[in-house]
């Protein structure tokens, strides 16, 4: 029987009524979580060719479906200089991910098969434990060095208005650029320099395998500059990553490595508006969906209309395709979140999504439709 669309919204909507809020064991010791529930119906238009010559075109149903991940996390600071840190997570269901024609995941959550034998290690739920060790220098400049299993989105690709999909938009795409390739809960260290307004970060990361069953090395550096002026707070990003050269090539015969590399901007223009834009691109010696990624939109605060922390997000991507079978991809999504008191929140999200894909059948018809979203979030 297909998950109800309501099931998943009601433990959320109890949690909202309750004053949760991070429990702080101790000044060194706190431990806190994000529960989110969400429900989507998409309306779609898509017969794809299924595998194997001679074989009926796949029909996609217009259905709903939902997901709900929690994680918690720990923190231990014996000092301001060491941190010592956990997260874990759990989730009921895979949402429309596994049911959509699109490319792109309508949610970007860790749902429940994310969560189960990560990068094949047969480790579920941990995703991330590591040991930081931070140095301050003179003017409140600092040097950080982590060490453990850690996400390499915790300290690349970040930005102000599109890159948390518990809380902003829920398409992978405004969350973060797929142009990197970027690691997640595996083995690595990070090093992060802050000096005045910039910032340059370093990692590296063993990933236990890739979609072709290879173990594979990552690496990334970002530059940020965070300047703040009249007009109000930015974050200009340059990024680049890599990996090492076991990814197979369009033709399966030769493996080759994967580079990426892009701009990430975002500003506030006052205390209502805020903008973004992303532009990536990555090298297609490997096999790769995207050759280049553009996205942008606009976040709007909620001051604006006596809300002061609601807010409403407005996104646009275009994807220009690789070397597989995508000629091109867009995505535009808009939410408006609502939020219900100090730790709980609701969001009406809406997707629209098309792909493009190169033609293997004269009868097939691209994926092309809506998606219609409910999330609730509590934060405790």
């Amino acid at each position: 029987m297909k998950p109800s669309y309501f099931r998943f919204l009601a433990v959320p909507v109890f949690i909202a009524t309750l004053p949760a809020q991070a429990v702080d064991l101790s000044k060194q010791l706190s431990i806190n979580g994000i529960l989110a529930a969400t429900g989507q119906c998409q309306s779609v238009s898509a017969r794809l060719p299924s595998e194997g010559d001679g074989m009926p075109l796949d029909g996609f149903d217009n259905e709903c479906r939902g997901g709900m991940p929690i994680q918690f996390e720990i923190s231990y600071r014996p000092s301001d200089a060491h941190e010592f840190f956990a997260k874990v997570g759990f989730a009921a269901d895979n949402g429309l991910n596994q049911v959509s024609p699109w490319n792109l995941a309508p949610w970007a959550a860790d749902l429940e098969d994310d969560l189960e034998n990560i990068n094949g290690r047969n480790r579920d739920y941990l995703l991330t434990a590591w040991y930081k060790y931070t140095h301050a220098f003179g003017g409140g400049n600092t040097l950080g060095a982590s060490i453990g299993i850690i996400d390499s989105t915790d300290y690349i690709d970040g930005n102000q208005y599109a890159n948390d999909e518990f809380t902003q938009f829920m398409n992978e795409v405004f969350v973060n650029s797929g142009s990197y390739n970027l690691g997640s809960y595996d083995t690595g260290a990070a090093l992060e320099l802050g000096y005045g307004d910039w910032r340059l970060t370093g990692l590296g990361m063993n990933i236990g395998e890739n979609d072709d069953g290879s173990n594979y090395n990552f690496w990334g550096l970002e530059i940020g500059y965070h300047p703040e002026t009249a007009m109000g707070e930015g974050n200009y990003r340059f990024t680049l990553t890599g990996t090492s050269s076991e990814f197979l090539d369009p033709a399966g015969k030769k493996q080759e490595r994967l580079l990426g590399y892009g701009l990430s901007f975002d500003q506030a223009f006052g205390e209502v508006v805020g903008a973004f834009l992303r532009v990536s691109r990555q090298q297609d010696d490997a096999a790769v969906d995207y050759k280049s990624l553009y996205s942008g939109g606009f976040n709007l605060d909620g001051s604006g209309w006596n809300r002061d922390d609601d807010n409403i997000g407005i996104g646009y991507a275009y994807l220009d395709g690789g070397n597989q079978s995508i000629d091109q991809s867009q995505v535009f999504e808009a939410y408006y979140r609502a939020v219900l008191n100090e730790h709980a929140a609701i969001t009406a999200d809406v997707q629209y999504m098309k792909d493009e894909l190169l033609k293997t059948d004269p009868r097939q018809d691209d994926p092309d439709g809506w998606i219609f979203g409910l999330r609730l979030t509590a934060e405790f």
